[in-house]
């Protein structure tokens, strides 16, 4: 009697045991799901340039292009965002999320085989919204490596909304590669003169050079 009131004892803990374990597996399943679903939750934001020679790239070859990485990236786990052309100077910004630089040239060279000159991992500003009735500009701002940090930079561009509306300027966001000293500022103005006039009344950082660019994504 024993012996079989042993052997009943350890079905029931057996048949206990696998039950809670059945019970564990779809919490631990979903929450090895959400971890590969989330990719980008540890990806930086990096913004990789393109100098093609002036004149030859259009807004419509770059959304192609585009399409085409759109189609490669999640192979390298990488998430292009946003995209900017100035045509007459044959220049792309690519704004995307990766986990190191070499996937979004991987992507690039997978997609169409366009690589970019150089590569800036970026902090970004909060995003305002577009009006709409203006052209677009991407001022690029060069002030040397280790010279610049987010938090300047987010100074200065409280300074440019202070002023923006006395040059009929919106600004909408920003991007700083602190280790580079580069800081990139899209907005929205009626000529380029408008922009380096705000920078120069707010903080007095004129860009070193101005786009007028087309936005895709």
């Amino acid at each position: 009697m024993k012996l079989i009131h042993s052997a009943c004892l350890l079905s029931i803990l057996a048949i206990t045991s696998c039950s809670e374990e059945s019970k564990k597996a779809p919490e631990e399943a979903v929450v090895k799901a959400t971890v590969s679903q989330d990719t980008t939750a540890t990806a930086s934001y990096y913004i990789d340039v393109h100098d093609l020679e002036p004149g030859k790239v259009t807004f419509d070859a770059v959304k192609g292009a585009h399409e085409k990485d759109l189609a490669t990236q999640g192979k390298y786990d990488v998430k292009f965002v946003k995209y900017w052309v100035d045509e007459a100077k044959g220049k792309v910004y690519c704004l995307s999320q990766a986990h190191k630089e070499e996937d979004i040239t991987a992507t690039h060279k997978e997609a169409h085989g366009l690589l970019p000159s150089s590569i800036y991992q970026v902090s970004e500003g909060t995003e305002a919204a577009f009006s709409g009735n203006k052209n677009i500009y991407l001022d690029v701002h060069e002030l040397g490596a280790g010279k610049v940090t987010a938090k300047d930079v987010a100074g200065a561009h409280e300074k440019d909304l202070a002023v923006q509306g006395k040059n009929g300027v919106n600004f909408v966001n920003y991007w700083v590669d602190e280790k580079k000293g580069v800081v990139m500022c899209l907005s929205e103005a009626a000529d380029s003169n408008a922009i380096k006039k705000t920078h120069q009344e707010a903080h007095g950082l004129v860009p070193a050079y101005v786009l007028t660019v087309k936005q895709g994504q």
